[in-house]
């Protein structure tokens, strides 16, 4: 017995007892779409409260992390300041200082926040881009938080006037161009230069609307039709920009039957056009859960209110539905889900943010006014490893890790499709199709035996020439045999 045929018997008997190593809620989906337990690849460090924090006024309705370097800020946005804190080596969450004014010379500008729902730091030049919500602007400050300048309402005839203005979200590009999301606004992105001025509209989300209501819209008379809401884009709720200058923007707002059609598109990555360019090759689509029911009275698909973006490109996303994580690759296939609603630490009563440092996350609570702290665990470092390894090019080395991945959890679908992948990569054309053919993914196996078919001809063209000079003489020749003997009995 070879040793993959040993390592193969060794992980069934892992599939066998997976159960034994769920010790969380941690799961991903098989092949037929139905949940699979795993291994834990977080565990909750640390969860954060007030007094953790050393503050003398607890957080209150907190709505937005963001981190850089190993600083977090927390926008804590009813007591109308900006924590800053710093993450150490040593695991630890310290407060380093709370941020409610900023610095200016100019008397007219109002110098403290009103509700700020959300930060950016631009990690070219440490400036500031805060939603200060109920003020009505995005405050733009220096590294030292002087006063620079305001984004205020567009004054422009492309944005409808009527309603007030409430920026919630903003992100920036290494240029100083921000991109605010504003309460109401559903043209997608507002868009502005470093200068302030505003150049249109971003990212507008594609327009989605029900047959039988469009339908209805054809046969309806005109006061229906004004009575019936517009077909109008949906709203984006948040969003992130990675380091190669994309945003990924999440919505939340779909109808549930758009969602296995890909027309919902909850995760996109948007480009510099605002396209969606986000890679789709997984199993199943980046939505979440792929099957919801009435469970605990909640019946929703998964409703994403952030994501952060790894270095390594692997998204994560959380959910509001039913508090969970969801971490995909840049493939778009799922590598895990895990989290839940509840009172117990790991899980959420109202989780509105999500961060990273390196590859630890951080989720904000907004009712539970806490932070949570998750650090990968041994299994989950594998599969980090693993995806990194192949997309650095050492397909041998990733070949190994998912070897290791295996022999934890036999389960695990992508650690096959991995082991494939690498195969495939290293021109092992022959165990790529084993593998593929053992997870059905048929793209991928389509490809190998495309490849191995090619080889086997140019390994075996000779043999065939000659199988095929011999099928087309040996008529040919008993033919003449034949028509020998015929001339030779004649005579």
């Amino acid at each position: 017995m070879n040793r993959r045929k040993i390592l193969l018997t060794i992980t069934s008997l892992f599939t066998l007892c997976a159960g034994l190593f769920a010790k969380g809620d941690t799961y991903i989906y098989d092949i037929w779409g139905d949940i699979e337990k795993s291994p834990d690849v977080y565990r909750v460090s640390n969860v954060l409260y007030a007094d953790d924090l050393d503050l003398e006024v607890g957080l209150r309705n907190p709505s937005s992390l963001f981190a850089i370097g190993n600083l977090v800020y927390v926008c804590d946005t009813e007591n109308n300041r900006i924590i800053e804190l710093e993450y150490t080596d040593k695991k630890a969450v310290e407060l380093i200082r709370v941020i409610d004014h900023f610095n200016t010379e100019d008397e007219s500008i109002i110098n403290t926040f009103s509700a700020p729902m959300d930060i950016f730091i631009n990690a070219e030049n440490g400036e500031y881009y805060i939603a200060d919500t109920n003020n009505g602007r995005v405050v733009h400050l220096d590294s030292e938080l002087n006063f620079i300048r305001e984004f205020r309402e567009p004054d422009d005839p492309t944005y409808e006037k009527g309603k007030v203005f409430y920026p919630q979200k903003v992100v920036a590009d290494s240029k100083g161009r921000a991109y605010v999301l504003a309460k109401n606004v559903n043209k997608g992105f507002i868009k502005y230069e470093y200068d302030g001025t505003f150049t249109g509209f971003f990212g507008a989300s594609e327009v989605t609307y029900n047959w039988l209501d469009l339908l209805w819209k054809k046969f309806a008379t005109r006061a229906q039709r004004e009575q019936m809401e517009s077909f109008v884009p949906t709203e984006y709720s948040n969003a992130y920009m990675d380091n190669e200058g994309f945003i990924y923007a999440v919505t939340k707002t779909f109808d549930e039957w758009t969602l296995l059609g890909d027309q919902a598109k909850p995760i996109r990555r948007l480009n510099a056009l605002g396209g969606d360019i986000l890679i789709k090759n997984g199993t199943d689509l980046p939505i979440g859960d792929l099957k919801w029911d009435n469970a605990a009275g909640i019946k929703d698909p998964s409703h994403f209110n952030d994501i952060t973006v790894l270095d390594n490109e692997v998204y994560v996303a959380i959910d509001e539905s039913r508090g969970r994580i969801f971490g995909y690759n840049n493939q778009g296939f799922l590598l895990f889900a895990f989290g839940n609603k509840g009172n117990i630490d790991g899980y959420f009563r109202a989780p509105v943010s999500i961060e990273h440092i390196g590859k630890d996350l951080f989720v904000l609570d907004s009712q539970n006014a806490s932070i949570t702290v998750f650090t990968p665990t041994e299994y989950g470092k594998l599969i980090y490893k693993a995806t990194e390894q192949y997309a650095e090019g050492d397909y041998d080395g990733s070949a190994e890790t998912w070897e290791q991945v295996l022999a934890v959890n036999g389960n695990y679908d992508l650690a096959y499709i991995g082991l494939g992948k690498s195969y495939l990569r290293q021109n092992r054309y022959k165990e790529a199709m084993d593998y593929f053919k053992l997870k059905r993914e048929k793209k991928y196996y389509s490809k190998a035996f495309m490849y191995y078919r090619k080889e086997w001809i140019e390994k075996n063209i000779g043999k065939c020439l000659i199988v095929v000079l011999v099928l087309f003489l040996v008529p040919f020749i008993i033919k003449r045999v034949k028509a020998f003997r015929r001339e030779l009995m004649s005579l």
